[in-house]
């Protein structure tokens, strides 16, 4: 199943007042449920029943964002999330029953920027999904302090930030970051060798009031890790000091 709210037709472009959600569930109910809540918040929903069918579907017309269930015929959330990151950084949000923490973190793993477990509160939802949105729409998003070379680029040794553009590179090459991976770097890539603590962490990536716990900020930065060192094998920028946080050293 496939289908678009009446104010967007399928293949039309979306406002910045008019901000497409696809929602992937094969619960019928929870999908009408989270669309007339989307729909009141002023957003245009995609609905569908399974991750084949929106696998082919975020890709060829990528809503904003877009909500997975993990629980799914022909395709879970889990292998959708893969896939999916195989050709995009599209922001996502896993809404599932299983809300064990190996599959918080498996989730996280492979790229999800959130995780709420069901049952779920639509008012956090909703306020992670504004602020979600929010980080990854906003040109005018302020970058770490330090040398620009004129085209809003951000230097930090090795490591070049680009906010307006949302892009990265290590050495001159492009490593793909989710939002919540962006914030969390630029944070501690304000103040080389300063540690910051998960706490400041979570607040420069998670705004609003949302909680989330140490392991989500601890997540974020192994699956950074690991794709700067896909780039770099001797890669070591992030540094933890156990018991007070992470810094970042541009070596």
């Amino acid at each position: 199943m496939e289908t678009d709210t009446p104010e967007l037709a399928p293949g039309a472009a979306s406002s910045a007042d008019n901000r497409v959600i696809a929602l992937v569930d094969d619960d019928r109910n929870i999908l009408t449920t989270l669309a007339i809540a989307l729909q009141a918040e002023g957003f245009v929903t995609r609905l569908y029943t399974d991750g084949e069918t929106a696998l082919k579907a975020l890709l060829e017309n990528p809503p904003d964002l877009a909500v997975f269930d993990i629980k799914m015929p022909k395709m879970d959330g889990m292998e959708l999330l893969a896939k999916l990151r195989e050709h995009s950084d599209l922001p996502v949000i896993f809404l599932t029953s299983k809300d064990e923490e190996a599959d918080e973190a498996a989730g996280l793993a492979m790229g999800a920027d959130d995780y709420i477990a069901k049952p779920y509160s639509q008012r956090l939802l909703l306020a992670r999904i504004h602020a979600i949105l929010r980080r990854s729409g906003s040109p005018a998003h302020a970058g770490p302090h330090g040398d620009e070379d004129g085209s809003g680029i951000v230097t930090r040794g090795r490591l070049g930030m680009d906010p307006a553009r949302h892009r990265v590179t290590w050495d001159g090459v492009p490593v793909a970051l989710t939002v919540t991976e962006f914030l969390i770097l630029e944070a501690l890539a304000q103040r080389p060798g300063v540690i910051k603590s998960r706490n400041q962490l979570m607040d420069a990536a998670y705004p609003d009031d949302i909680f989330v716990d140490d392991r989500t900020v601890d997540s974020h930065i192994k699956r950074m890790r690991r794709k700067f060192r896909a780039k770099d094998p001797e890669f070591s920028g992030i540094e933890t000091l156990y018991g007070a946080g992470y810094s970042f050293s541009g070596a």
